[in-house]
C-alpha cells in the first residue's frame, strides 16, 4: 500500500507547475471580474464593508474550488453563483434583533444631497419593493450584465420565465414612475 501511495505522488516540479497554472487562472479571474462581482455584492447588501467581505469570501471560495470550473466562458456566472450563496450564508449565521422600526423610514441624509442621488435612492427603493422573483433577475441583468439565458442558468429557470419576469419587473417600475407625482420647478428670471 505504501508503495502504491509513493507511486501516485507527483514530482515536485509538476506540483509547482500545477500551482502556477492555478494561480495564473485565479489572478486572471480576479482581474477580469472583481469589479462586476463587487458591484453586484454592493447592490445585494447596500453596504460597502459587507460587499467587500462577501466579495473577498466569494473569491476565496472560488480559489478553493477553481478546479471545478470547467468552462472559462461560464466564469462570471460561476462567480455570481458563489457570491449569491455567500450572501445567503451571511443571513444563516446572523441572529437578528428585531426592532419596532421600519427600515424604510430610516433615511440616510448623505444619500439625499442632490437630485441625482435622490432619484437613485427612489429607484433603489422601488426595485427593493419588487418581489424577489422580479428584482433578482432585473438586478442580474442591469448590474451584472447577464443575458436572459445566463440568468436562467444561474437561477435554474426556463429562459422564457426569466424574460417574462424581466418584462414584468420593468413594467412595475414603469408604473411606479408614472404614479410618481410630478414636481414642477418654478424658475425665477
Amino acid at each position: 500500500m505504501i508503495v502504491d501511495f509513493l507511486r501516485k505522488k507527483k514530482p515536485a516540479c509538476q506540483v509547482n507547475s500545477d500551482m502556477s497554472k492555478k494561480q495564473f487562472k485565479y489572478e486572471a479571474l480576479v482581474q477580469a471580474y472583481h469589479k462586476d462581482i463587487y458591484r453586484y455584492a454592493f447592490w445585494l447588501t447596500r453596504d460597502q464593508h459587507i460587499a467587500e467581505d462577501i466579495t473577498q469570501e466569494a473569491f476565496l471560495r472560488a480559489w478553493r474550488s477553481l478546479d471545478s470550473l470547467q468552462d472559462d466562458k461560464a466564469a462570471k456566472s460561476w462567480l455570481i453563483t458563489i457570491l449569491r450563496r455567500e450572501n445567503a450564508r451571511r443571513f444563516e449565521r446572523k441572529q437578528f434583533d428585531m426592532a419596532d422600526v421600519e427600515t424604510q423610514s430610516i433615511v440616510d441624509e448623505h444619500s439625499l444631497t442632490n437630485e441625482q442621488n435622490t432619484e437613485q435612492a427612489w429607484l433603489r427603493r422601488q426595485i427593493n419593493q419588487l418581489p424577489a422573483e422580479y428584482s433578482e433577475p432585473l438586478l442580474m441583468q442591469v448590474v451584472g450584465g447577464f443575458s436572459g439565458e445566463e440568468i436562467a442558468d444561474l437561477l435554474n429557470l426556463n429562459k422564457n420565465t426569466v424574460m417574462t419576469r424581466l418584462f414584468r419587473a420593468r413594467n412595475m417600475l414603469k408604473e411606479a414612475v408614472e404614479a410618481q407625482p410630478r414636481v414642477t420647478r418654478s424658475s425665477n428670471g
